[in-house]
């Protein structure tokens, strides 16, 4: 009986050791983190409470960029571009358009998405939802760039699931979108390259294209319906992130024009015929905020790649992409979701007038919210803590890259999230374990409780503030020549890729919780660490993050924080 009971525990123990290992046999090591808290603290918000027939712009704070949207009945369905974050495409739910609730992500299993070597800002642009009221089905269509491209999911709950994604490769180039007629007739348009020799840099394409329902299959050849945008004479660059719309006896097609910078902004064509001709109306852009001081309070820039709705009243609204800078257009938050009502002017719709800028507050829209409460998507300053006591990490936590291997655990009993120190690290463009959030305010602090103990020299457990590979801020333990240090460094871009800079350092002499917490204040960063979780004492203050805007970054994605673990980093 003994002999029996030693051989179970001996076998036990080498299947944990064998599951701990990594593929070269060392033990893998694993970092603990036991609350993360994000709080906004924008002065904005100080200064300007809601009343109550009142929202707050964006109502998607953060990097939600590429809105699109659909209705069924009472209810409102949106997607946001993901690029090569995981989970793909959040989706949201609401009855009122202010408030929303994330009901989950169109791209949630790997055999959906597979980001495998895609650049941060390649992976999935622009989705378009559509409800196809003749079968009771949701559509969403996008592209992954540098993957597999076009493609249609489907689904009649957009809870999900979605299906396996349905390729679409005779459609090339960007920002599709399907277009469901009074007929049950379909239509893709998207951004294309011209027919022949570009005419000017940025020149291109709406082409349309019929699309089969019942077969799911584009038909027949694609014609070009908008050639170089709104008027060619002007070389507008980028026409894309179309929506064609049938509204009274008119069909029309809304673009956005210009380019994802300042020159951003929304155009509209219209036609009697769904092939056209498509007319430009005369007074474009509808959207558009590049004519406005940029030295104006508040501002908001990049406005554009918008889509429209009409809401159960009867009034018409809109959701657009923009950026709110912090000072000269640097943004770490990214592109945002905004809404605002839309007005219809001899028979074109119209998000502002040229000399009106972008309201932080706007009014409601008079419908009623249904949705719980704690299940809004919370704007303004709001604070948030996980705990970790779920089975499963909340929606608001995201991946780089599709995770093909399991590297985190939650325990929910014992509240705690544990993290593998895998080998791929932030600098590498692979799957890191890292565990994030969206960076929401130009201004919040962040605080992390956590336990890891280095074994060997590379491993690294923490905080990061990640853009891409080569901007990112890591901030935590690691092993270094036997020593145990925490330390702030930065990942800049370098002829030979990524490498580190060591900004502040100092030796930990012991083990056991460790807070780790950020404060930024718009360009620039602090970081503070709490050996004993109640006095904090600063590493290093005022760094400059500006790193993680978009204009120094370049990219099309924001700023993301959260918990990482790495054998070599």
């Amino acid at each position: 009986m003994l002999r029996n009971l030693v051989n179970t525990s001996t076998l036990l123990f080498f299947v944990f050791v064998l599951l701990a290992c990594t593929p070269n046999g060392e033990v893998q090591n694993k970092a603990r983190f036991y609350s993360f808290s994000y709080q906004g603290k924008d002065s904005f918000y100080k200064d300007n409470p809601l009343a109550s027939n009142e929202f707050y712009n964006p109502i998607l704070p953060g990097f939600y960029p590429d809105p699109s949207i659909c209705k069924k009945g009472d209810d409102f369905y949106l997607v946001n571009s993901s690029f090569s974050f995981f989970p793909g495409i959040p989706v949201f739910h609401s009855t009122n358009l202010t408030d929303w609730e994330q009901l989950g992500h169109v791209l949630d299993r790997p055999s959906q998405l597979n980001l495998d070597g895609l650049a941060i800002s390649e992976g999935v642009f622009a989705p378009a939802i559509t409800y196809n009221k003749f079968n009771d089905t949701f559509y969403v269509i996008g592209t992954v760039v540098q993957g597999s491209w076009n493609f249609i999911v489907k689904a009649k709950d957009p809870a999900g699931p979605w299906s396996e994604p349905i390729y679409l490769p005779q459609i090339e180039q960007i920002d599709p979108s399907l277009f469901i007629d009074e007929d049950g007739k379909a239509y893709i348009v998207h951004n294309s390259e011209p027919d022949g020799e570009a005419l000017y840099d940025g020149h291109r394409t709406i082409r349309m294209w019929e699309y089969d329902l019942a077969t799911d299959k584009v038909i027949g050849e694609g014609k070009v319906i908008v050639n170089g945008g709104s008027d060619i004479s002007k070389e507008p660059i980028w026409i894309e992130g179309p929506h064609l719309y049938k509204i009274n006896e008119y069909y029309y097609l809304m673009c956005a024009e210009g380019g994802t910078a300042e020159d951003h902004s929304e155009v509209i064509f219209r036609s009697k015929e769904v092939n056209g001709p498509y007319i430009p109306f005369k007074n474009n852009p509808i959207l558009s905020q590049r004519q406005l001081d940029s030295e104006r309070e508040y501002p908001v820039t990049c406005t554009g790649h918008a889509d429209i709705i009409q809401d159960n009243k009867g009034d018409w609204w809109g959701v657009f992409l923009g950026c709110r800078p912090y000072g000269d257009n640097y943004f770490n938050t990214g592109r945002e979701t905004f809404l605002l009502p839309v007005s219809w002017k001899d028979g074109w719709p119209v998000f502002l007038e040229s000399d009106k800028a972008v309201g932080l507050i706007q009014e409601k829209t008079g419908l009623v919210s249904t949705i719980d409460s704690t299940a809004i998507v919370s704007n303004g300053n709001f604070s948030k803590t996980d705990n970790f006591d779920s089975e499963e990490l909340a929606m608001n936590w995201n991946f780089i890259r599709t995770p093909n291997e399991k590297w985190y655990q939650l325990n929910s009993d014992e509240k705690y999230l544990e993290i593998d120190a895998i080998a791929t690290n932030s600098r590498e463009i692979g799957n890191p374990a890292f565990i994030g959030r969206r960076q929401q305010h130009a201004n919040f602090e962040v605080e992390v409780e956590m336990t890891f103990e280095p074994k060997q020299d590379k491993e690294a457990a923490g905080l990061l503030c990640f853009q891409n590979e080569s901007h990112h801020f890591f901030f935590g333990k690691r092993q270094e020549d036997g020593k145990t240090f925490l330390q702030l460094e930065k990942a800049l871009p370098s002829d030979k890729g990524p490498i580190s800079e060591l900004l502040e350092r100092i030796e930990l002499q012991s083990d056991g919780i460790l807070k780790l917490k950020i404060e930024g204040k718009g360009k620039y960063y602090s970081f503070y660490y709490s050996i004993d979780s109640e006095n904090w004492i600063l590493l290093a203050d005022n760094i400059n993050a500006s790193l993680l805007s978009t204009k120094v970054a370049g990219g099309f994605v924001g700023s993301y924080i959260g918990m990482y673990a790495s054998s070599n980093h």
